[in-house]
């Protein structure tokens, strides 16, 4: 899947964190990081990363609780799985590759940190592509009873420890299959499937991925409303797809609610589900080298 990436980590703040590059290293082009979405991990990419490094250096993180990066305790209020530390992550190993701005490409969870990333280190973030999101304030304040039953995960994963814990490890590939599986399934391939099921698998994981949206129902928000409070708001040019056939687009106004917290913003709905990156890989490559710069 990653003949041509080269796997790296980098440890921030005692948690090690796994990475892959590829693509030429002197390009004239802004360098590109790629953050997945839950419950998966860089494996989402896969169709979409080796023809982008064909122009440019591509990055791929495992966000930290999934993937093969760290598990760390989730602390108090879960505040180690903010999405303020998230992008931290990202910015340290961008850094650490010599990267002081680039461009960002994310999916889902990972779409939710790499907005945190825009709004904290705007010199740090050229252009951004997010992929079948709405900011998550304004997700969690729209709350339907539609959304509820569809992303029924949100309000299971943020219950007291350790009841989605103990019920998630009882069985971790069943979970994932309810998770993705009711959103059809027959476009991730075999080799992608396995990399979900062993990160899933893997101790710890259940633990990180409920820390990871109770951070989001709770420290992730007071940051949100502590932003629009202040009136910030993103700077740089902000381009969001989202699934025709997705909960979101079903749910929500993705343009007009991101148009609320960015400045500079276009987008439209794909002929998709929520996994674009597997299920519509031709349009997401267009649309990035589109909007990036092929």
């Amino acid at each position: 899947m990653w003949t041509d990436f080269q796997p790296l980590t980098i440890q921030r703040d005692g948690v090690t964190l796994f990475a892959r590059q590829g693509g030429p290293s002197e390009s004239g082009r802004s360098p590109l990081l790629l953050l997945h979405g839950h419950p998966q991990t860089m494996a989402m990419w896969h169709r979409v990363a080796p023809e982008l490094a064909r122009t440019r250096r591509v990055v791929l993180m495992d966000l930290r609780g999934y993937g093969d990066s760290d598990r760390p305790a989730a602390g108090e209020g879960s505040a180690a799985y903010a999405k303020r530390e998230m992008a931290l992550d990202a910015l340290a190993l961008m850094r650490s590759l010599g990267h002081e701005r680039f461009d960002l490409l994310a999916h889902d969870r990972g779409a939710r940190v790499a907005h945190r990333l825009a709004l904290d280190h705007p010199h740090a973030v050229g252009r951004l592509m997010l992929l079948d999101i709405a900011p998550t304030l304004a997700m969690y304040e729209g709350t339907t009873e539609a959304f509820a039953r569809a992303y029924w995960h949100w309000f299971f994963l943020i219950q007291p420890a350790p009841l989605p814990e103990r019920l998630i490890e009882a069985d971790p590939v069943a979970y994932l299959r309810d998770g993705m599986g009711r959103r059809g399934g027959g476009f991730f391939t075999p080799e992608a499937w396995g990399q979900y099921e062993r990160s899933i698998a893997r101790p710890g994981t259940a633990a990180a991925i409920c820390a990871d949206y109770r951070a989001s129902a709770g420290i992730d928000l007071d940051h949100d409303r502590a932003d629009r409070d202040a009136g910030r708001r993103v700077t740089q040019p902000l381009r969001v797809l989202w699934g025709a056939q997705g909960v979101v687009g079903r749910c929500f106004q993705p343009l007009q609610l991101w148009q609320a917290a960015a400045e500079d913003v276009s987008g439209r709905a794909v002929d998709s589900g929520h996994y674009i990156a597997e299920e519509a890989p031709d349009v997401v490559l267009a649309e990035a080298q589109g909007f990036f710069g092929n």
